[in-house]
């Protein structure tokens, strides 16, 4: 079914909900915050959108004084359109519940509030995916004052006063969230001037995405990494599991392209592999090979992702800030770019509290602790400091600049990193570790914070893991992650995770074919 209507429980409590193809959190907004504003337009009713404080919930000031036909207004909506009304401020007490907003009775408290919410619960054809209150769009009573000015009754993000009599404008609706973007354009809105203000924290440069993959499961690919002779130190190098394709990426591109929507172009880099189902005729994304990116192509085909990241920086057309994901990534839910980037430019990074063993690098060290540890060697001999935390596993907010001048820095072992064709002792980890210490101590970088979350497929209660993942939808982002499994335990997470991922992200993205 696609928009319709149906039943659903939610929170225990029978709901009507909405249902819709291929909608995202940001078309959900813009589709309540639309519903409301029609409303108010049709009753001739002045109104103005605010920037309000929560990225997901759009919020429409009215004046109090017109009260009584702005409750008329959108009384008629709720009952029309299956809405649901709560009290916002002053802020209802446990026992407040939703109300049918069609039902008089409903309006008994939200009539008398300062601030009140219209909602509408928004489903996929599937039903797995709900939007709910958080989406819901808020109305502002503005109280006029004998001075000439309307007050708000609550902060903002701009201004707590307008003038009463100023001409209202039209702006970008992409303004009043920093979920705005060009990849999902939103009509225009009516507001005032002060609203449409550039403010300290709004960021304005583009992002891209960018995103290493590889299909292990490709015979070309095979016959190549077959034909390349060299020795790995650790069986985590050449472990097949690091190499296993379960269509993360198709889950993951669906990801930023819900919960994300300020992206700007997507580079996924192979090695001359394309996804069968990936439809890359979208304008904003390109698939780059290795040949065109590696600064000598004479130590190609490489099987090692410290190599092939090295190179990333050297992409054309990839814009300063950029975020790097392996396809084994995913936003979780709805963040805006400035839980990546400061709008001076700086990144965010995001430490663990896993540690680098202060040893040497030793033959019985993993990939990544030896790539740390020399990591360590090279940020002490520039900063003089001694680095122990690692990185969460979580996309790398990185920029360009940086990369090239690290690279610049150290181009002996740079270039040793690009021409390994597997994980070595010798290799650096750039964009995993490296970037961000360097970028801290050079004055570009400052320490950021995500709810996140670390799910290692080998584990044996991993059904369990997901089932809690599924039901919260808590994390900002999560890693589900596999160095080494054995062909039975390949086969089992197979069966558990590709249903987790469809229930969670069940909207297609637009780079999959039809």
């Amino acid at each position: 079914m696609a928009d319709g209507r149906v039943r659903l429980t939610i929170d225990l409590v029978p709901r009507t909900v909405h249902v819709h193809a291929g909608l995202t959190p940001v078309q959900v907004r813009s589709r309540n915050l639309t519903a409301v504003t029609g409303a108010l337009t049709a009753a001739g009713l002045e109104h103005f959108v605010v920037r309000g404080m929560e990225d997901c919930t759009p919020v429409v000031a009215v004046r109090e004084d017109q009260r009584a036909g702005v409750l008329t207004a959108l009384q008629e909506l709720g009952r029309e359109s299956a809405a649901y009304v709560a009290a916002v401020l002053p802020r209802p007490t446990a026992r407040d519940l939703l109300g049918e907003a069609g039902n008089p009775g409903s309006w008994r408290k939200p009539g008398r509030a300062r601030v009140l919410r219209l909602i509408w619960f928004r489903t996929d054809p599937s039903h797995r995916l709900v939007h709910d209150r958080d989406y819901g769009c808020d109305v502002e009573f503005w109280e006029p004052g004998d001075d000439g000015l309307l007050v708000a009754p609550r902060p903002n993000r701009v201004t707590s006063f307008v003038d009463v009599d100023a001409e209202p404008v039209e702006a970008p609706a992409e303004q009043f969230t920093r979920l705005g973007g060009d990849r999902q354009p939103l009509p225009p809105v009516r507001t005032r001037a002060e609203m449409t203000a550039v403010l300290p924290d709004d960021i304005v440069f583009p992002i891209d995405v960018v995103y290493t993959w590889v299909d292990g499961t490709d015979p070309e690919w095979q016959r190549r990494r077959a034909q390349v002779t060299g020795e790995s130190y650790h069986e985590e190098s050449a472990s097949e599991a690091r190499f296993l394709s379960r269509d993360e990426l198709r889950y993951s591109l669906r990801s930023v392209h819900a919960n994300a929507p300020w992206v700007r172009n997507i580079y996924l880099v192979t090695d001359d592999q394309t996804p069968e189902w990936l439809d890359t005729s979208r304008p904003n994304l390109h698939v780059v090979s290795h040949k065109e990116i590696f600064s000598d192509p004479s130590v190609l085909p490489v099987f090692n992702s410290h190599a092939i990241e090295s190179q990333l920086h050297h992409i054309d057309g990839l814009a300063e800030h950029f975020i790097y994901f392996n396809d084994d990534m995913f936003i979780g839910r709805p963040l805006s770019p400035q839980a990546f980037f400061l709008a001076n430019g700086l990144s965010r990074f995001f430490l663990s509290q896993g540690q680098v063993p202060l040893r040497p690098v030793a033959p019985g060290d993993t990939p990544v602790d030896a790539a740390c540890k020399n990591n360590r060697r090279l940020l002490a001999a520039k900063f003089g400091v001694t680095i122990t935390q690692v990185f969460q596993h979580v996309p790398y907010p990185l920029r360009r600049s940086v990369l090239s001048e690290i690279e610049a820095e150290f181009p002996q072992e740079w270039a040793a990193t690009m021409g390994s064709r597997f994980r070595s002792q010798q290799d650096l980890s750039p964009v995993s570790n490296l970037h961000h210490y360097y970028a801290y101590h050079s004055g570009r970088a400052l320490p950021g914070a995500v709810r996140y979350g670390y799910i290692q497929l080998a584990v044996p209660d991993l059904a369990a893991r997901l089932s809690r993942v599924l039901a919260r939808r808590d994390w900002d982002a999560f890693c589900l992650n596999d160095a080494y499994s054995t062909e039975e335990e390949l086969a089992y997470q197979h069966a558990v995770l590709l249903p987790f991922l469809e229930s969670y992200f069940p909207v297609p993205s637009p780079y999959e074919r039809s």
